[in-house]
């Protein structure tokens, strides 16, 4: 197996990865069940896309503004707009379910002597709310907003701001995306990147190339190395 040799941090993005989008939708009564998906689809590609366009325009709002502009399309689109609708789904989603493997993952990590972190496109009060949510407190050395650097992925001064906090190379994090285009980007960065291909996408044309693709983040410890050298100059970090 090609061990991920050299890799003092694990690093996560967040939404998608570590916390299931989805699942606000999937919670919120008001939204018929065939709507459901169709919503969350609409609701995250506009989203992604918000971010990509604004960073290119060097118009900065910050994610939780996106997420609700986002929603508003959705729900436009859809003709389901209402206030009281609106509410509930952005009130979900400050708190997403974690996917089930996410939790003994990073306990795993932590006890072989990794460090792990959160890099994410969310504020710091959305990530503080999704990690208390899903009960991973004290789990992560770092979680980092791309709202530090008033710009988001895949622009570079996001994974750079990665290791100047963390205080690593490039090539001793381990960046893990279930977004192919992020996982590219972080491998063009020069970051050794696991792709955790959740959605089955299809491999994309970009700069880059993961490492490893992998169906869920379970697979991820298998891949590190056994024995590394220690974590020193890393500390938790808000």
């Amino acid at each position: 197996m090609n061990r991920l040799t050299g890799v003092r941090a694990c690093v996560f993005d967040a939404y998608g990865t570590v916390f299931d989008f989805a699942s606000a939708a999937a919670r919120c009564p008001d939204i018929p069940e065939d709507r459901r998906t169709v919503l969350t689809a609409l609701w995250r590609d506009k989203q992604l896309q918000y971010t990509w366009l604004r960073t290119l325009q060097g118009r900065y709002i910050d994610f939780w503004q996106i997420t609700g502009d986002a929603l508003d399309f959705a729900l436009d689109s859809l003709a389901i707009q209402s206030p009281r609708l609106r509410e509930a789904l952005m009130e979900l989603y400050r708190t997403p379910a974690a996917f089930p493997e996410v939790r003994e993952v990073l306990l795993t990590l932590r006890q072989s002597g990794f460090a792990t972190a959160i890099l994410s496109n969310g504020t710091p009060a959305m990530l503080d709310a999704a990690v208390s949510g899903a009960g991973l407190n004290g789990l992560f050395d770092a979680v980092l907003s791309a709202d530090a650097v008033s710009s988001f992925k895949t622009h570079p001064s996001v994974y750079q701001y990665a290791l100047d906090q963390l205080g690593l190379p490039a090539s001793a994090v381990s960046f893990q995306s279930s977004n192919a285009w992020d996982a590219h980007a972080a491998s063009d960065f020069g970051m050794r990147v696991v792709w955790c291909n959740r959605y089955r996408q299809q491999r994309e044309r970009l700069p880059g190339a993961p490492d490893h693709e992998i169906r869920t983040l379970a697979e991820l410890p298998a891949l590190m190395p056994t024995t590394r050298t220690s974590l020193c100059g890393i500390s938790s970090v808000q």
